[in-house]
């Protein structure tokens, strides 16, 4: 690969250039289209699937042919009006309810990291270090993963030299691109030291211990304590996740994805009065509709915010009852 290949390709996030891939070879080798496909083959490709796939499964679908057309110099049948067409039809007769991940609650993040302290006092005890470092590993991740609100994809790029931890003061992370970050200039995370369930010093355990000096952040770990130079890929935070929470007695662990944190965050924010505007500096959104998301998840029913908009009296006088009904 040539270095301006190198440039091409680190371009697009690896994830997408995977989804991609795998998109561009169900349309080619599952449903048997021809590259460059027409509008027409396009369409009948959305109405093959419509019943099948998600709308948002089809969405990509369509992105990666866009893409693959650009790329190749062909034009693109994504955007001619039949295809369009096919879309907007799609949606009406299909419609489907956004499933979004489930929060986890600063309650559960508090029993399982006790889970994962004594966890850890007993790997130490019986000096099974492999143990310790995936239970020391799992609380850092849990922890800097809820405060921070990060995604799978962000807790498996982190990497150690782009890392600031300050006992008693804070946690600073660089990401090199973010999801949003068009011109991949980078992004930098800051959270607080805390004097409970704090992530810097469970950053500080976690890193200590494992003798990491530079690399990925989380990693996998053999059951000899055997540290891997890779970063834990991003399809196994998930699982990951879900084993961590079971363990410490959290129910139906198996609901939750790799939003739960940054939706456990942020419904933990709403719920202590942090404004939208406050919640998407700090998350880094740049869409308020995904941040309102998050906020409304915190009171669905909008409770708080209609009982806040009552008057404390109705101005009404009380009813003067007759006799007959006394």
């Amino acid at each position: 690969m040539s270095k301006l290949d190198q440039y091409i390709e680190a371009a697009t996030r690896s994830n997408t250039r995977q989804s991609y891939r795998a998109a561009i070879e169900h349309f080619e080798v599952e449903w048997g289209g021809l590259l460059p496909a027409t509008a027409d083959s396009v369409a009948h490709y959305l109405a093959e699937y419509a019943d099948k796939l998600a709308v948002s499964t089809l969405r990509q679908r369509l992105a990666a042919l866009a893409g693959w057309h650009t790329e190749q110099g062909f034009a693109d049948p994504t955007k001619a009006p039949i295809v369009r067409k096919a879309m907007r039809g799609i949606r009406a007769l299909h419609p489907a309810q956004e499933k979004q991940a489930k929060p986890l609650q600063i309650d559960e993040l508090n029993r399982v990291t006790h889970w994962l302290d004594v966890a850890v006092g007993d790997a130490r005890q019986a000096k099974n270090r492999g143990a310790e470092l995936r239970h020391l590993r799992d609380k850092s991740l849990l922890l800097l993963g809820f405060w921070r609100g990060f995604r799978s994809d962000e807790l498996s790029r982190l990497q150690v030299e782009h890392v600031d931890a300050r006992p008693g003061e804070g946690i600073t992370c660089f990401l090199g691109s973010a999801k949003g970050d068009r011109q991949n200039l980078g992004t930098t995370y800051k959270a607080p030291a805390l004097s409970r369930l704090c992530p810097v010093e469970a950053y500080l355990d976690w890193i200590g211990v494992a003798q990491l000096s530079d690399g990925p952040v989380y990693r996998a770990i053999d059951r000899w304590g055997h540290v891997s130079d890779d970063a834990l890929h991003i399809d196994s935070i998930a699982p990951l996740l879900r084993s961590i929470l079971a363990g410490g007695g959290v129910d139906a662990a198996g609901l939750y994805s790799g939003h739960s944190l940054r939706r456990g965050f942020a419904n933990w924010a709403a719920s202590n009065g942090w404004d939208v505007k406050s919640l998407m500096e700090y998350v880094g959104w740049r869409d308020m509709k995904s941040a309102l998301r998050y906020v409304d998840a915190a009171d669905p029913f909008a409770k708080r915010r209609i009982d806040s908009a009552l008057p404390d009296a109705l101005g009404l006088a009380a009813p003067i009852l007759k006799e007959s009904e006394l």
